[in-house]
């Protein structure tokens, strides 16, 4: 049964007892009118009164007028009876208006209906903690919103603020020497390579965030995934002096989407070379544990507090809170793998202690059995 005819049915439940109400007030005052009259004729036949008693004048009377008497008293209880049901219903009609004026003021205050209208009340009350929810959800939207202009303004400014003076430098000072000017445009190139980094950063959160996510999965030998990005990603661990500490699970077998896994797995990677300290290692294990596969991927580096731990998968959210260090990208890969992994029905959570960093992935073997 769809939602709009079980409401017709509540509603029309709800009518029918109001009019089952007032049909069985209608015969109850008619049946009690009809006892008080051939209780009362019994009565007054038991007795023997003058000519001039007050009751023997008032039967008399009464027996004159008995069709205007009895349809006095049958108007007035049908008209007391029909005024009562005709305003129980709008009683009910100014409780609902005056709880829809209230779910327009964004009230934290919840619906109080009659007992009657326990189901309606309760309908209100998830509206209301809907809208509540919606409002917070927009405010925080929109605070997103204005997070990525502060942040898209400050983390393309650095960059490119630097990429402009080298630049400026190379062409007022032409007698530098070759190996200054290699020099300088070695840093240029780096930083314009940053800027490039952040603009594909922010273009990549924008599309997650306007777009409909939908996963083409295949089948995919997760091992020559990890042993082929690891082996890739080599070069970028040599810069701080770092090395592979591989273990993992050989021929293991999932259905994933594998260019978007990819991303998780890099994300993963830079993050750990980023926050490594020199010359130590990173872990990646691979292992499957009946329907599921874990991948984790250690690294030595500073502890992280348990309140940035909390907020490490957040949008925007960096450890280095300056924003100034060339350390990380926006603060959007973390939020993007997050994303992934639940795409495939999986997690991603991050500890640390004792100058341990780890992340730890597990997707199902079958994505399809999941989402």
């Amino acid at each position: 049964m769809s939602n709009d005819s079980t409401k017709r049915l509540r509603f029309s439940r709800l009518s029918r007892r109001i009019l089952i109400q007032y049909a069985t007030a209608l015969a109850g005052f008619a049946g009690g009118c009809i006892f008080l009259f051939f209780f009362a004729y019994n009565l007054y036949s038991h007795f023997s009164f003058q000519a001039t008693d007050f009751v023997y004048i008032l039967a008399q009377f009464y027996g004159e007028y008995i069709y205007l008497f009895n349809g006095i008293v049958i108007f007035a209880g049908w008209a007391v009876i029909t005024y009562y049901f005709i305003s129980k219903p709008l009683h009910y009609l100014d409780e609902v208006v005056d709880a829809a004026e209230q779910l327009t003021q964004s009230s934290n205050e919840p619906v109080k209906l009659s007992d009657a209208l326990k189901s309606t009340q309760d309908e209100l009350n998830l509206v209301r903690e809907q809208a509540l929810r919606s409002a917070i959800a927009a405010k925080e939207a929109e605070q997103r919103k204005n997070d990525l202009v502060v942040y898209l303004a400050h983390d393309l400014k650095t960059p490119l603020t630097s990429v402009i003076g080298y630049l400026t430098l190379l062409r007022d000072e032409p007698q530098l020497s070759q190996e200054l000017r290699g020099k300088y445009t070695g840093i240029a190139l780096e930083k314009a390579e940053r800027l490039e980094m952040l603009i594909n950063e922010f273009f990549d959160i924008t599309r997650f965030n306007l777009t409909q996510l939908t996963l083409e999965p295949e089948s995919v030998n997760l091992t020559r995934m990890l042993e082929q990005i690891t082996f890739e990603s080599t070069p970028i661990l040599s810069e701080k002096a770092l090395h592979w500490d591989l273990h993992i699970a050989p021929d293991v077998q999932i259905l994933c989407d594998p260019d978007k896994l990819e991303r998780v797995f890099d994300n993963l990677i830079r993050n750990a070379v980023n926050y490594s300290y020199r010359d130590t290692a990173i872990l990646m294990d691979m292992k499957q544990l009946g329907g599921y596969v874990t991948v984790r991927v250690e690294n030595r580096g500073r502890t992280i507090p348990p309140e940035k731990l909390n907020r490490i998968f957040e949008q925007f959210f960096r450890l280095d809170t300056s924003r100034s260090s060339s350390t990380g990208g926006a603060g959007l890969g973390l939020a993007i793998a997050k994303e992934i992994a639940e795409l495939h029905g999986g997690t991603i959570t991050a500890e640390s202690a004792n100058e341990q960093i780890a992340f730890t992935v597990t997707l199902p073997v079958d994505c399809h059995k999941i989402v």
